[in-house]
């Protein structure tokens, strides 16, 4: 599996909400429920994301925006609202506070389609993470067709629609992420660079593809087709840190996110992940982490909780 597809693949429609709105100006939405991602697809018309602290981004038809939360960020016609101009609230789980329009009405000057993502896995915040407060990305790929077909399924209903959307969704964030990775601005972990070096990129594919297996140095070095002393090298400028310590790193990220499955014990985690005992997966995990496997999975099945609580699966939010 390619590291990019690894890295998102468990970040997935049915775990976003998602909603509708059709602007007449002026206009100002307050998304305000603190979500993990917030795409935002302008569907008609245009507008202005305004990060909290941060400069305004222009948001085209055509384009797509990803805003980083928690912090509240504005979605508006006019990123210099006159004083006294209104502003509503978008919550997720509970409404904007206005009335929401009937399904299939959707004319309007703008239409906006949004997403909110609280992506808790490990394995996609190890890339998610570095990403700027707010960032907007041209549709490069001419994927009007597409926009078309979703702006189709918002308007009625019809048999799966949701899990038409959520899919459509899915393709849409990462194609956006993807894309925002290869501009020259973007500052990606040193790692997703190094997947392109012709010594350090075979080392790290091989990782990702069996991190349970025991690698050495020395066998990296024969994937990258180099001496050990050659690979360590290169690896540690590339990635800022050496092949065995990159491997145990990368296994407490995926060992991250099997604690929070209550149907495997310790062990068998450790077992996932490379270790054969629970013992000296405990010892490395509490030193990266900072806390016992047991304690982060009791960490976790409370924040999932109150993540399920705050931002219910597979529904449809009021958004305008």
């Amino acid at each position: 599996m390619d590291v990019f597809d690894e890295l998102l693949g468990g970040v997935r429609g049915r775990g976003a909400v998602f909603g509708r709105s059709v602007l007449w100006p002026p206009w100002a939405l307050r998304f305000t429920d603190g979500a993990y991602l917030t795409l935002c697809v302008p569907l008609r018309g245009a507008g202005w994301i305004v990060p909290e602290g941060g400069a305004p981004l222009r948001v085209e038809l055509g384009e797509a925006a990803i805003v980083r939360g928690p912090a509240p960020f504005v979605f508006t016609d006019d990123p210099e609202p006159a004083a006294g101009a209104a502003v509503r609230d978008v919550r997720w789980s509970g409404g904007t506070g206005g009335e929401r329009e009937p399904l299939g009405e959707i004319d309007g000057p703008t239409v906006l389609m949004a997403a909110a993502y609280d992506v808790q896995a490990a394995v996609p915040q190890r890339l998610l993470r570095v990403l700027p407060p707010a960032l907007v990305v041209a549709d490069e790929h001419d994927c009007t067709p597409m926009r078309d077909y979703l702006e189709a399924q918002i308007a009625g209903p019809g048999p799966g629609r949701q899990i038409v959307l959520d899919r459509l969704l899915d393709w849409m964030l990462v194609c956006t992420l993807r894309d925002w990775f290869d501009r020259p601005e973007a500052e990606p972990p040193k790692w997703y660079r190094a997947l392109g070096d012709e010594v350090a990129g075979p080392a790290l594919r091989a990782m990702h593809e069996d991190p349970a297996h025991p690698w050495t140095t020395a066998e990296l070095a024969d994937r990258a087709g180099v001496s050990r002393t050659t690979l360590a090298k290169r690896f540690t400028e590339l990635v800022g840190e050496g092949p065995v310590a990159y491997l145990t790193e990368w296994r407490m990220t995926l060992a991250a996110d099997l604690l929070a499955r209550p149907e495997l014990t310790v062990a068998s985690v450790a077992r996932r992940v490379g270790y054969a005992d629970a013992f000296g997966f405990s010892a490395a995990f509490k030193r990266l982490r900072g806390e016992s496997p047991s304690a982060y999975r009791r960490q976790t099945a409370t924040t999932t909780a109150a993540a399920a609580t705050r931002l219910p699966r597979g529904r449809e939010a009021p958004a305008g």
